[in-house]
């Protein structure tokens, strides 16, 4: 079912024909097959790159869409309910291109922008590491400076697009102040001494690779550096409030892909000589997941546009990641359950939902993370 959406513009509503357009014809008819064969989707983001739609929040200048976060992320959650792993994808690269965008220099603007938000490239974001997952601060990756270059070594794990990405948006200690011990740079992805580990196997998001990145006596040059020395624990704090957003906008497109095939499949399923939608029982069961699935949408978008304003956004965009999660995981379950004993089978898509809704319980921050972060926001505005 199509959203009917509020959008702020005659641009912004062409942009949503665009997007449907390729969902439609692009992106959801190779969906089901990429995941069962997990099967990369890089043909499928360059599709959305040569359309303009890897740089939508990001200034015309550089090649990027200029659009409002409150438009990005509907775009965004269209994209993540024809096809998970691609919706996932985009707001990854999103992420990963924020850094640059946010915090370079006028020349790594100019010099790396064009073409990371212009859809010639794709990014990662290297922050987890085996043992420093929401514990940002005790990662070990090191780069250390030698002369005109930085020497990066050490090890990064939950890498989305790993081995596949053009860039990867790199954290590493350059000393052991608690507070200012981390900086970010810009590591190509053909850099001299990268390797990746084998892809995980996951129970969902197939077609999305996840890896270890090994960096081996990386060298890059010094102008990498994005922000100054000891920035990066601000740059990775702030790319991840928008990061929530996106990751929140992906789970209700999953929930809304969810929600629609259920709704379908009650409609046609007879049992006792009535469409088993004709039962109150499914009939208030479809309007809980509706109603979750609406208010889910709420959270994002208005943590979008506290972002629009420039306003503080930490604890709404939190607040948006914990709920609009959970509403996928529960609403994903619903599906399955509605569908009986074909919702527990491969030959319907509701199954493959209910796996992909669980990894946005974890990734970008745990939801305990998020309870944690909305608490403290809180506490600190008593």
């Amino acid at each position: 079912m199509a959203v009917d959406r509020l959008l702020p513009s005659d641009e912004s509503i062409d942009l949503l024909a665009l997007v449907r357009d390729l969902c439609e014809h692009e992106l959801a008819p190779h969906a089901a097959r990429a995941e069962e064969s997990e099967t990369f989707p890089r043909d499928a983001f360059r599709t959305l790159g040569k359309a303009g739609l890897l740089g939508l929040p990001y200034p015309e200048q550089y090649g990027g869409a200029e659009q409002p976060y409150e438009v990005y992320l509907q775009m965004l959650e269209e994209i993540a309910s024809a096809w998970m792993s691609v919706g996932v994808g985009v707001s990854v690269h999103t992420m990963t291109s924020y850094a640059v965008a946010t915090f370079g220099t006028q020349e790594q603007k100019d010099r790396l922008l064009p073409d990371m938000v212009g859809g010639e490239l794709l990014g990662a974001y290297a922050l987890s590491e085996p043992q420093a997952g929401s514990d940002i601060s005790s990662l070990t990756t090191r780069a250390v400076r030698d002369g005109a270059e930085y020497v990066l070594n050490g090890t990064k794990a939950w890498i989305s697009h790993g081995s596949h990405a053009d860039f990867y948006t790199t954290f590493a200690r350059t000393s052991e102040d608690p507070k200012r011990g981390i900086s970010a740079f810009h590591v190509p992805g053909s850099a001299e001494g990268l390797s990746f580990g084998a892809p995980e196997r996951k129970m969902g998001l197939t077609g999305s690779t996840t890896t270890l990145v090994n960096y081996d006596n990386v060298r890059i040059p010094a102008a990498n550096l994005i922000g100054a020395e000891g920035d990066g624990m601000r740059i990775a704090l702030s790319a991840l409030d928008s990061g929530r957003l996106g990751i929140a906008a992906c789970a209700v497109g999953l929930a809304q892909a969810a929600l629609d095939v259920a709704a379908a499949y009650a409609k046609e399923r007879r049992q006792f000589g009535h469409a088993i939608a004709d039962f109150q029982g499914m009939q208030f069961l479809i309007a809980d997941m509706a109603a979750a699935v609406e208010s889910a949408r709420a959270t994002y978008l208005h943590a979008a546009r506290r972002r629009d304003l420039g306003r503080t956004f930490t604890r709404e965009a939190a607040i948006a990641k914990l709920v609009c999660t959970d509403t996928a995981m529960k609403v994903t379950t619903d599906a399955v359950q509605v569908l009986g004993g074909y919702g527990y089978t491969r030959e319907f898509p509701a199954e493959r939902y209910m796996r992909e809704a669980k990894v946005t319980q974890i990734f970008e921050g745990t939801n305990q993370i998020q309870r944690l972060v909305i608490s403290r926001e809180v506490l600190r505005s008593v």
